[in-house]
């Protein structure tokens, strides 16, 4: 049986949770709420009934269905093309032995001190004088690599045996083929976690789309739900389909891997 201090600690627990997950939940109920609901004196926290027309409206007022592709196109991309440059960089970090090793690895280091917002201006300015603005790869390529990403996958090769090289090397195994045969395999974890928390980055960017595209063909959904507030004025109801239905695409991907992106993140943090 349980005893009295565990019982106590599920019920705080629980009472966070609730704290914590209200906004969403009152997010989800008010998007089954009609007008007459929303500007109910006292506010109502549950529909008199379900209003389904709200998602309705949705489609009808952005092309919400074209910004859910764009988003996912960007995210997938930037997603593969960080793994892709960041697992690559920390193996060359943690495998072989070259002139500055120590002093680029602090400069990635020191640029996770910087803030995105320090530099977005000369970001914009590089990408407009290339031609990439209301493009894709305006949206994607700056974030194709990233200094987290290398630092946090170097942690995780710092904790497979250095054995494992060495025998391939005494096999006969070329440095790429034992990256791609033995160490991205046994480095899922790391691999899935970064992925995930790149990918829900990706997908909830607002700033940087809103600066690089011009045109709605070329807008991601965070750009769209805002646009929602100036289509439709007050109607809170539909602004708040639209959240809940752009929310539900990281909902899903956070329940089905957040105990591989919790184990990932942690996995190298026993070695430096």
């Amino acid at each position: 049986m349980m005893n009295k201090k565990n019982i106590i600690f599920i019920i705080l627990n629980m009472i966070m949770s609730l704290i914590i997950l209200f906004p969403l939940l009152y997010a989800l109920s008010m998007s089954f709420m009609s007008p007459d609901d929303i500007f109910n004196i006292p506010p109502r926290l549950i529909p008199s009934k379900l209003f389904a027309q709200n998602y309705k409206d949705v489609i009808s007022c952005v092309p919400l269905g074209k910004f859910l592709l764009n988003s996912l196109l960007v995210s997938t991309i930037v997603t593969i093309g960080q793994i892709t440059t960041s697992s690559l960089a920390a193996f060359s970090f943690s495998y072989f032995e070259f002139k500055g090793k120590k002093i680029l690895f602090f400069m990635v280091l020191a640029s996770l001190m910087i803030p995105w917002e320090a530099i977005i201006i000369s970001n914009y300015l590089t990408v407009s004088n290339l031609g990439l603005t209301d493009n894709y790869l305006g949206l994607i390529v700056p974030y194709l690599t990233s200094a987290f990403g290398i630092f946090l996958i170097r942690q995780y090769y710092l904790t497979v045996p250095k054995e494992l090289h060495e025998a391939a090397q005494i096999d006969g195994m070329s440095n790429f083929k034992f990256f791609i045969k033995v160490l991205l395999p046994i480095s899922q974890p790391v691999i899935i976690s970064l992925s995930i928390y790149t990918f829900l980055n990706t997908w909830n960017q607002y700033l940087w789309p809103l600066l690089v595209t011009n045109s709605d063909y070329k807008r991601t959904v965070q750009i769209g739900i805002s646009m929602l507030k100036f289509a439709e004025g007050l109607n809170f109801g539909l602004v708040m389909a639209g959240i809940v239905i752009i929310l539900l695409p990281s909902i899903i991907l956070f329940l089905v891997g957040h105990r591989q992106l919790v184990e990932g993140l942690t996995e190298g943090s026993i070695k430096g």
